[in-house]
């Protein structure tokens, strides 16, 4: 039985057996019971300057096969967002033709496509709350001339801006206002964006998960009660379960709650239909009793993912459970702190089951984790089936170890 190499902190080298692919099939009609996006991640041209504060130079024939292996899985792409390196790589001009072609690639796909809308084209640190609404509307824009679906992402430039509740109320009304339809609003971390510290408040926030996001979520609340026929739903990312329960049951009907949490999507996606799950307690009387799912991780789990809402569709909780359950330990490791580094592991999974031929990202970010925090995701990836091709993963991961001075004997090569 072929093995797979394993790599620990201390140096020391040890073997598992490589398990074989899991055979998933794909759907043979639309996804029912859950609405879920895969946020994608861009592949960089591999003989392309990729190093720190070089501009990105994307290899689109690999970034977009990749997207349309998403759609074939039956689910949507969340793009030009955190996953794709915006705000860490991914400059304005590629940001653009990053939306441009993926809308594209959505209309042929019969596919459907959120993307990001921010204010980071915008080079100077410090703007006003005049120049903030004008930068997502103009993003907001050209979102919408290309077709997709917009996802009102966290700001930098309205974080250092802001003074109180009634400045991200002001903002949000005034975008808001300028939306051709609805749109998806993204509550970001800090765990993820260090610099969004004390979003949607007054007060600077220690940390994303604190009991200070209540403040937080009423203004977001606020936000959305005054412009509900503008808001489709809300993304939340605080890897937080009970901070995002307790706002999907007070969101207004039609607005749809999209789990951003990479740490607890199991319960939060099973909800009431998987009360077995691990998730925090739920009001029954609430309308709200699942959230869907526009996850990071499920770029890396594509396969996965798409398998155990079939099983939701076909009414079988049990299998959902078997299918998805053991993926959340892999998704806490390639969200491990430093968080904001986790794109490292959403490519390097797409370089071990063959959707790029080379472990390279923009901005050399593919240098953000070590040697043996990338083993235990490839440990971790055999053991909950997400190597869609696992002899390839074992040959490129095996090969990835000799580069390195490590002697790999006796296994696939």
């Amino acid at each position: 039985m072929p093995h797979l190499t394993l790599l620990d902190p201390a140096g020391a080298t040890s073997q598992v057996a490589l398990r074989e692919a899991s055979g998933f099939t794909k759907p043979t009609a639309p996804l029912r019971s859950r609405v879920a996006y895969a946020a994608a991640h861009v592949v960089p041209k591999v003989a392309a300057d990729n190093t720190p504060g070089r501009p990105a130079e994307i290899d689109w024939d690999a970034t977009l096969a990749f997207r349309r292996a998403v759609y074939s899985w039956g689910l949507g792409v969340a793009d030009a967002m955190d996953t794709a390196q915006r705000n860490m790589g991914l400059d304005a001009a590629a940001v653009r033709e990053l939306i441009s072609r993926t809308a594209q690639t959505a209309r042929e796909e019969g596919g459907s496509v959120v993307v990001g809308v921010n204010t980071d084209h915008i080079e100077d640190e410090h703007i006003s709350l005049d120049q903030v609404i004008d930068a997502y509307r103009s993003q907001l824009a050209f979102t919408e001339e290309q077709g997709a679906g917009p996802v009102l992402m966290a700001s930098r430039h309205l974080a250092r801006a802001a003074s109180s509740a009634e400045d991200y109320r002001r903002v949000y009304r005034e975008v808001l206002g300028s939306a051709q339809g609805p749109v998806v609003l993204h509550w970001l971390g800090t765990a993820f964006d260090p610099t969004l510290e004390g979003y949607f408040t007054s007060t600077k926030l220690s940390t994303s998960g604190s009991p200070d996001w209540r403040e937080a979520s009423e203004v977001l609340l606020q936000i959305i009660g005054e412009n509900t026929d503008k808001v489709a739903g809300v993304k939340m990312s605080l890897l937080d379960a009970a901070s995002e329960v307790s706002v999907r049951e007070r969101l207004p009907e039609r607005v749809r709650m999209f789990t951003g949490d990479d740490f607890n999507y199991v319960g939060l996606i099973g909800g009431a239909d998987v009360p077995e799950a691990r998730q925090p307690e739920r009001a029954p009387s609430s309308p709200r009793q699942h959230s869907d799912a526009l996850l990071g991780a499920f770029a890396a789990i594509t396969p996965v993912a798409s398998a155990a809402i079939q099983a939701l569709d076909a009414g079988d909780s049990s299998r959902y459970l078997e299918i998805l359950e053991p993926t959340e330990e892999l998704s806490r490791q390639v969200f491990a702190a430093p968080t904001f580094y986790y794109k490292t592991g959403v490519a390097f999974l797409s370089w071990l089951n063959g959707h790029q031929p080379a472990f390279q990202m923009v901005g050399g970010l593919h240098s953000a984790r070590s040697l043996p925090h990338l083993s235990r995701i490839v440990e971790l990836a055999n053991a909950s089936g997400a190597l869609e091709r696992p002899e390839l993963a074992a040959i490129r991961w095996h090969g990835m170890l000799r580069l390195n001075g490590l002697d790999v004997p006796g296994v696939i090569s």
